[in-house]
């Protein structure tokens, strides 16, 4: 009798016994939902205390700005976990906003009939090729990708400050329809914020439940591993800067159709509040680890942050204070995350063998 007729050993090998890598994906997802469960805590605390002092602060006007608020920063830094994930950053993303957001208004100047949906898709369209810029450049020239994204913030903000030549576009230059969108709402929820909600849903769902999902956390925790194992490692990355890059065009439109006026400033400096974003929702700067789940309460947390000290009428200098010990605080824990997963597989092994 072969050993296959015997049951048993059939059984082991279609089930076989968890592995290290296995082992280490559960105590992956079970160290992101406490994360998670710890930035709603304290979402949850900063949200009580500020009702305490201020009862105007939870009305249904300051709820739907806050919603307003963050809405975009979470597009952006579900954007940003996909790169991040992959042991690399984009730091060209405000720049891409700003491209896409001008572009938009230049659209509508040229062409005032143009359906909204039409201007969506051109802009998630020109945000995926700057993506493709950035990806290019990043797998020919074998560039980090924080030298090449800081090249590309500058290159894509030339761009667009050439194209403005000073100029500035205004609501009244745009359809109302368009404009509606970043204001409306449905059942008391603004439209923007419900399309962030879809985003964070779409790239939570393909991290978790696709093999090339998961790929990229095998690239993030080592690229050298993951290349010898068979995953493309390099048209992984690309496929991660394209997709960060349409994510930012969407944004782009995004903004036009909440702020209305646009110039080529649009969107400075808001990289760095998209990556802090990332870092305090748990997504590890050093690859590897993070969740679009909790990117997305990291945007909502900082922005609840900065609502909460301008009600508080506290110096905005203590909101930039708090964001950076936030990051230093996210940082710290990823690394003793980091050490204590590396102790505990280890014991296992050894219990094992």
């Amino acid at each position: 009798m072969s050993l296959t007729d015997t049951g048993a050993p059939a059984q082991a090998a279609e089930n076989p016994p968890p592995g290290p890598g296995r082992r280490r994906r559960g105590l992956t997802e079970r160290l992101l939902a406490v994360r998670e469960l710890s930035l709603l805590l304290a979402l949850g605390a900063l949200i009580l205390v500020t009702t305490v002092r201020n009862d105007r602060f939870l009305s249904g006007q300051s709820i739907k700005d806050l919603l307003l608020g963050c809405a975009i920063l979470v597009i952006l830094a579900v954007g940003q976990t996909l790169v991040i994930v992959t042991r690399n950053v984009d730091l060209s993303v405000g720049s891409i906003l700003g491209l896409v957001a001008f572009a938009t208004g230049e659209l509508f100047l040229a062409a005032p009939g143009t359906p909204w949906p039409v201007a969506l898709l051109l802009g998630v369209a020109l945000g995926a090729v700057c993506g493709v810029v950035n990806g290019g450049l990043i797998a020919v020239a074998k560039v980090p990708a924080l030298v090449i994204t800081l090249g590309t913030l500058y290159a894509f903000r030339g761009v667009d400050y050439y194209w403005a030549a000073g100029r500035q576009i205004n609501a009244a230059d745009m359809p109302r329809s368009f404009l509606r969108l970043g204001n409306q709402t449905v059942l008391g929820v603004p439209v923007l914020f419900l399309v962030a909600l879809i985003v964070v849903a779409a790239v939570g769902f393909y991290l978790r439940s696709y093999r090339s999902g998961r790929e990229l956390y095998a690239i993030g925790s080592e690229p050298a591993a993951a290349r010898l194992s068979g995953i493309p490692v390099g048209r992984r990355v690309f496929a991660v800067f394209v997709a960060n890059g349409a994510l930012a065009g969407l944004a782009g439109v995004l903004y036009a159709a909440r702020f209305g006026t646009l110039d080529a400033a649009a969107g400075t400096g808001l990289e760095l509040q998209v990556v802090a974003a990332a870092v305090v929702g748990g997504v590890a700067i050093f690859g590897g680890s993070g969740s679009a789940y909790g990117a997305a309460l990291g945007a909502v947390l900082l922005t609840t942050i900065g609502s909460s000290l301008a009600v508080l009428r506290i110096d905005p200098f203590w909101q930039q204070a708090v964001v950076g010990a936030l990051i230093l605080a996210a940082i710290g824990l990823d690394r003793l995350l980091a050490l204590r997963m590396a102790a505990r597989l280890r014991g296992r092994s050894a219990h094992g063998a």
